[in-house]
C-alpha cells in the first residue's frame, strides 16, 4: 500500500517528516513529489498509489484516470475545487479536505491586509481605525469564525451572512446573523469573503452587491479570485474613489488595477492564506491521518464528494 504527497508547491519540511512518520508508523509505504512542474511527472507517480495527498495541485480527469489503484484523495487545506469531483465519484475514488487546519492563518492574513490598506499602506498619511466599524462575514465556516474572533479584539461590530449556518451558532459568538445577502452589504463598511468555488457563487460578488456598501468601502477576498466578478469590481472601483480591495489572489485584470487604483488595492504575489509554518503542518498532518484512516479503516469524516 502506498500514498503519494503530490505537492508542486511543497509542504515545509516538518511538515514532510510529520507526514511520514504517520504514514509509516501504519505500515504505509510514503512516496513524494515535488516541484514537479510538468503533468507528465504527475500522471507517472500516481499509477500506483492508493492515496493522495496534495494542496492546491490540479487533480483532473486525466490525473484519476491514470491512477488506477486510487482510493482517496486528501486535499490538505479546505478548498477543495482543484479536483474534479464528479471523476474521482465515478471512479469510486473518495475525496476529502482537511477543515480548520488552515482557519487561523487565513484568518489574521485578512487583519494583516486589512489593517495595511486601513493605514494607506503605511504611505505616512493619516489612516483610520477598525474600532467601532462594521465587518460582514460572507460564509461562516471555520475561517468566518476565525475572522469573527479576531475582529471582535479590534471593537469591530461583526454581521454575518451563511444560508448553510444557523444563526443560533453566529449568534453564540458574538456574531449577528444576517438573513439577506443585500443587507450584510449595505450595512457592512468591512466585508470579508469565505465563499468556494461553486458554480452558484462564480462571479457572484458583482457590481450590484458592491454598491450598496457604505463609505470607504473595503472588500477583502481570501476565498477564490473566481467569485469576483473582476469586469464589475473595476466598474465599481471606477465609480468609487472611496472603494478599496485587497486579496491574497491577484485577478486576472490586475494590470488594470495598477493602471488606474494606485493606493487603494493590495494583492499577494501569491496565494498565502494558509502559508505559515502552523497552518502547513496542521494541514499536512491531517491529511495524512485521513489518509491512512480512510485505507486501514474506511473512515471518511471529511468526505465531500457524494
Amino acid at each position: 500500500m502506498k500514498i503519494l504527497v503530490a505537492t508542486d508547491k511543497p509542504f515545509a519540511a516538518v511538515a514532510v517528516n510529520g507526514i511520514k512518520d504517520v504514514v509509516e508508523s501504519a505500515g504505509i509505504k510514503l512516496a513524494l513529489l515535488e516541484k514537479y512542474g510538468e503533468k507528465s511527472k504527475l500522471l507517472d507517480a500516481v499509477k500506483d498509489v492508493e492515496g493522495l495527498i496534495v494542496r492546491s495541485d490540479i487533480i483532473d480527469a486525466e490525473v484519476l484516470n491514470a491512477a488506477k489503484q486510487l482510493k482517496v484523495v486528501v486535499r490538505a487545506g479546505a478548498g477543495y475545487d482543484n479536483i474534479d469531483l464528479a471523476t474521482a465519484t465515478a471512479n469510486g475514488v473518495c475525496v476529502m479536505n482537511t477543515p480548520g487546519q488552515n482557519s487561523n492563518a487565513v484568518a489574521e492574513l485578512v487583519f494583516g491586509m486589512t489593517v495595511m490598506m486601513a493605514r494607506n499602506l503605511y504611505n505616512g498619511t493619516s489612516g483610520t481605525e477598525l474600532k467601532g466599524k462594521k465587518l460582514g462575514i460572507h460564509a461562516f465556516g471555520q475561517v468566518g469564525r476565525n475572522v469573527a474572533r479576531i475582529a471582535k479584539g479590534f471593537g469591530m461590530e461583526v454581521f454575518a451572512f451563511d444560508p448553510y449556518c444557523p444563526a443560533s451558532v453566529m449568534e453564540a459568538e458574538g456574531v449577528k446573523p444576517i438573513t439577506d445577502i443585500n443587507e450584510l452589504y449595505s450595512t457592512c463598511q468591512y466585508v470579508s469573503l469565505h465563499i468556494p468555488a461553486t458554480n452558484e457563487t462564480k462571479k457572484s460578488i458583482n457590481y450590484a452587491l458592491l454598491k450598496q456598501m457604505p463609505k470607504g468601502a473595503m472588500l477583502i477576498n481570501t476565498a477564490r479570485k473566481e467569485v469576483i466578478n473582476e469586469e464589475e469590481l473595476v466598474q465599481i472601483m471606477d465609480e468609487r474613489p472611496d472603494f478599496r480591495y485587497v486579496s491574497d489572489i491577484t485577478p486576472d485584470n490586475a494590470s488594470v488595477f495598477a493602471e488606474k487604483f494606485t493606493g487603494r488595492y493590495f494583492f499577494t504575489p501569491k496565494k498565502m492564506g494558509a502559508q505559515t509554518a502552523e497552518a502547513n503542518i496542521n494541514a499536512g498532518i491531517a491529511a495524512a491521518k485521513q489518509s491512512v484512516g480512510f485505507l486501514k479503516e474506511g473512515i471518511d469524516k471529511f468526505k465531500v464528494n457524494k
